[in-house]
C-alpha cells in the first residue's frame, strides 16, 4: 500500500480529478490536499479545511482493491518567527480538522523549536535552496522521539538541475544526522505530469542518501505512521494496553496432586 502525502491545494481544484486519477492510476491509495499559510498578511487564521466529498462527488478505486482511494486534509504553516508558532498553539477548533498537520521552518531556530515542542506531524525540509543553517543531532533525535517525521519533496528535483543539487545536498545532510529514520518523500505535484510512481519514488529515495528498505518505507509505513500520528493527535496522546501475566509458580502448585505436595511437605 502506498501514499503520496503532498499535492498542491490550488491547482487541486481546477486539475484535482486528474491527478486524483492518475495516483490511483500508479497505485497510490492516500492523497492529501495541502493548504499553505506562508504569513504574508499580519494577521492569519486557520480556515476550515475543504472537505473532500464536495470537490470529488465519486472517488476512484485503488488498484487491485475494492478500497476507494482516501482523500486527507492537510495544513502546512510557513514559519519565518517564533511569533508564527503561536497559531499552532491556540485553541483554535479548525487545527483539529486536518489530519496532517506540517510546519515549514525557515531558521534554525525556528528548526529546533518545530522538533522539540510544537504538536505537528511533520517537519518540511528546504529542498529549493541552499539551507541557511546545518542539521544538529539533538532536535533531530528529539523529534524522532516524539514521532514527528521529515518531508523531502521530489517535484523540484524534475523541475530544475539548481533545485536538483540543492535537494540531493540537503536530504544527505539530513541523513547524516537522522541515519535515514522518520522520513517521507512528497510530491507537491500541481499538474499530473509532476507526479510519480512509488516504485520510481523509492528509486530516488537512493538519490537522497536512504538505503533500499528506508526508501520503501518512505513512501508507504512511514506515510502510514504519520496518519496514525496525526489520528493521535486530534484524539488523545496515547494508548496503552496491559496483559496480566500469569504466574508459573501458581500453575505448578495447581498441577501438582494434594497427596503429593503432602509427601513433599514431610
Amino acid at each position: 500500500v502506498f501514499y503520496s502525502f503532498l499535492i498542491g491545494f490550488v491547482s487541486f481544484l481546477f486539475t484535482g480529478q486528474n491527478i486524483l486519477t492518475v495516483c490511483f492510476s500508479v497505485g497510490y491509495s492516500a492523497v492529501a490536499l495541502n493548504h499553505v499559510i506562508d504569513f504574508k498578511e499580519k494577521k492569519q487564521e486557520i480556515i476550515k479545511p475543504v472537505s473532500p466529498s464536495e470537490l470529488f462527488p465519486s472517488l476512484p478505486i485503488v488498484q487491485g482493491t475494492t478500497k476507494r482511494i482516501k482523500v486527507l486534509t492537510r495544513l502546512t504553516l510557513v514559519v519565518s518567527d517564533p511569533s508564527h508558532c503561536n497559531l499552532l498553539r491556540s485553541t483554535s477548533a479548525n487545527i483539529r480538522l486536518y489530519d496532517i498537520i506540517a510546519v515549514f521552518p525557515k531558521t534554525e531556530k525556528l528548526f529546533h523549536i518545530a522538533c522539540t515542542t510544537l504538536d505537528v506531524d511533520l517537519v518540511c525540509i528546504n529542498v529549493t535552496e541552499k539551507l541557511p543553517f546545518y542539521f544538529r543531532r539533538p532536535p533531530v533525535n528529539m523529534a524522532i522521539d516524539r514521532g514527528i517525521y521529515f518531508e523531502l519533496l521530489y517535484t523540484p528535483a524534475i523541475k530544475d538541475s539548481t533545485m536538483r543539487r540543492y535537494t540531493i545536498s540537503n536530504a544527505i545532510s539530513l541523513m547524516q544526522i537522522c541515519k535515514g529514520k522518520n522520513i517521507v518523500i512528497s510530491s507537491a505535484a500541481e499538474r499530473p505530469l509532476e507526479l510519480r510512481g512509488p516504485y520510481d519514488v523509492a528509486n530516488l529515495g537512493l538519490l537522497f542518501g536512504l538505503s533500499e528498505g528506508e526508501a520503501k518505507a518512505a513512501v508507504s509505513t512511514n506515510c502510514r505512521a504519520t496518519m496514525l500520528h496525526g489520528e493521535t493527535r486530534k484524539s488523545a496522546c496515547g494508548v496503552v494496553y496491559t496483559v496480566k501475566k500469569p504466574r508459573k509458580v501458581e500453575e505448578e502448585e495447581t498441577a501438582v496432586p494434594a497427596c503429593k505436595k503432602a509427601k513433599t511437605q514431610a
